[in-house]
């Protein structure tokens, strides 16, 4: 179990980034592009932004110097995602950041000066320009909350430092983090970060789980001063800048952007909170009894159900589960899937300080880049379907919209991703009628899909919620502030059902969501949209794929609420997420069913 260094894993297992730039010379070739751009739209258009007309040549060039950042800036930073002991990649990934905060700082009179015409030559602009309509009202929007052209070029300017938080944190979560085996019953278990949440976490054997978590728990807690420092200082920074661009609060500056109402936001925790608290705490009973435990600990949340049905599951079969499991969405779709195996879009390699969890990038322009650590397990499956939810939605969103109009709100963007994780169980019920294979199945999707983005990333919200909270009225957080609030957060969820051991404080020094703003809760948001989504799909077939695609081409050319609507849902009352949460815990009776069906009872 002992991870292997990077250069070690098997190419086959990588992604390829020359799909990005087949050589150095090219990466380097586009960089210097980008600064010539940068460098023509400077003497081209400032102080010259007066009219229409040079406002829509000023942004179609600007697109052209945003795809080459875009493209030279992931190039980079994905090299460090993959091994951020590369210090060379590291080094490089830096130059890039601190060249294009420079170049940005730069062209901040880009947006200065458009806000400084009259509403009517902006709406003028944007009725002009085929690429740049939506961003050019977007910048409308924004014209009660910028700030002078020089206070808008400082901040540009520091933008690298105000990343400074999250590299901190990254930095000492892969990088400096070292951990020390532990032993249980006389025999040795390594032990690092994806170690114990890609296996301990779902191990079989109680007392090795329980004590990987001890173990885990006790290195962890060795950073969490400088930890609770970091993320102080980005929320700070988040505060400061709202007081600066005359938001009411830190929570209307990070919903702004995002394109939803405060009631859309709270509606998301306090709902799940109250609503999927019985059903999930029921799911933790049914763990407890199927796995006869003494009695149910955080650290037991994991465990898959049947503890003797877990398939493993190879990297090449995974490809034809995907591609079955969401046929419905067409043969262009399925085209996409094989592509991506293919050629190499997802990095399935185990190494080590390689980024824990999995995401996906899609540069504009070029296909797709998937991170995840494989295990062999049906979860990984799920993984796959989901990132290459994203893939999709950004393949289309990408070739039917300019690169101004594929910025989605994150309210919605985990829709597409999560629609998939949906469809391929729906799909894999369809196959086999076995108790024991359909719990497995429900298991599967209520332990992953649903508890990943309606419990761990929900209870990540309800704790960013009360420290913003805090950081608004003017506090300031530290590690006993943010252990205490993770504590209540937990119990508050669970209540007596789940022991709280040891540890399970520390989950809010695990997550680099909290990074990224209000982040967390939308995973519950895009999931409310796609399981109704998908259901819609599984009574309607054709129209509803239909409408879905449209969903996806569309981009960011309608806000959250528009694109639910654009796939048959309405996001502006309870009734979604209710509906999804009652979804929930019949699935959950279903499994409550079939374990009697099982057991003979």
């Amino acid at each position: 179990m002992e991870l292997a260094m990077r250069k070690d894993v098997p190419v086959e297992e990588t992604w390829d980034l020359s799909l990005i730039y087949p050589t150095e010379e090219a990466f380097q070739a586009d960089v210097e592009r980008a600064k010539a751009l940068a460098d023509d739209i400077c003497e081209t258009f400032q102080g010259k932004l007066t009219d229409a007309d040079a406002i829509v040549r000023c942004m179609d060039e600007y697109e052209e110097y945003l795809k080459a950042m875009v493209l030279t800036g992931d190039y980079a930073g994905l090299a460090v995602e993959v091994d951020y002991t590369d210090g060379a990649a590291l080094e490089r990934s830096r130059r890039i950041q601190s060249l294009y905060a420079e170049l940005d700082s730069r062209l901040t009179f880009i947006r200065s000066e458009i806000l400084q015409q009259p509403e009517a030559v902006i709406e003028e602009a944007a009725e002009k320009s085929v690429k740049a309509k939506n961003c050019l009202r977007d910048i409308l929007r924004e014209k009660p909350h910028v700030l002078s052209p020089e206070t808008e070029r400082v901040l540009a300017a520091f933008s690298q430092t105000f990343e400074t938080p999250y590299e901190v944190y990254n930095i000492a979560k892969l990088a400096d983090m070292k951990f020390p085996s532990f032993t249980v019953n006389g025999k040795e278990y390594p032990l690092g970060y994806s170690l114990f949440e890609d296996d301990y976490e779902y191990e079989r054997d109680t007392d090795v789980r329980r004590a990987a978590f001890a173990a885990f728990s006790d290195k962890i807690r060795q950073y969490e001063n400088v930890t609770a420092a970091a993320y102080n200082a980005c929320v700070t920074t988040e505060k400061v800048e709202s007081r600066l661009r005359g938001h009411a609060s830190v929570f209307d500056y990070l919903l702004f952007d995002q394109k939803v109402t405060r009631e859309m936001y709270d509606r998301q925790i306090d709902l799940i909170t109250e609503k999927l608290a019985p059903h999930m705490r029921r799911y933790a009973k049914l763990i407890q009894r199927i796995y006869k435990l003494d009695k149910m600990t955080f650290a037991d949340l994991k465990l898959p159900l049947d503890p003797d049905y877990d398939p493993k599951v190879t990297i090449a079969q995974s490809h034809d589960l995907v591609k079955e499991g969401l046929a419905i969405l067409g043969e262009d779709y399925g085209a996409m899937i094989d592509e991506a195996y293919r050629d190499r879009w997802i990095d399935f390699a185990k190494n080590q300080g390689k980024c824990t969890g999995g995401f996906c990038s899609s540069p504009y322009g070029r296909g797709s880049f998937i991170l995840l650590s494989w295990n062999d397990r049906m979860s990984d499956v799920s993984t796959v379907a989901h990132e290459l939810g994203h893939a999709g939605h950004f393949r289309l969103a990408n070739s039917h919209q300019s690169l101004y109009d594929t910025d989605v709100s994150t309210y919605f963007v985990e829709a597409p991703s999560t629609m998939n994780e949906i469809l391929l169980a729906h799909h894999l019920l369809k196959t086999n009628d076995d108790p024991r294979f359909r719990r497995w199945v429900l298991g599967s999707m209520i332990g992953n899909t649903y508890y990943h983005n309606f419990v761990t990333h929900l209870r990540e919200a309800w704790y960013q919620r009360e420290v913003y909270k805090i950081i608004d009225d003017g506090g300031s957080v530290d590690a006993e502030t943010l252990s205490d609030i993770f504590r209540r957060n937990l119990e508050l969820f669970w209540g007596d059902t789940v022991e709280l051991t040891e540890g399970a404080e520390l989950t809010w020094m695990r997550q680099p969501h909290y990074y990224m703003g209000l982040y967390s809760y939308t995973y519950s948001a895009g999931l409310t949209v796609a399981t109704q989504a998908a259901l819609r799909i599984e009574r309607e077939g054709a129209p509803a794929v239909a409408d879905w695609m449209e969903v996806l081409k569309a981009g960011s050319t309608l806000d959250p609420a528009g694109l639910a609507k654009l796939a048959g849902i309405d996001i502006s009352t309870d009734k979604p997420l209710l509906d999804t949460i009652d979804y929930i815990g019949s699935v959950i009776a279903e499994l409550e069913r079939l374990t009697d069906e099982i057991e003979g009872k």
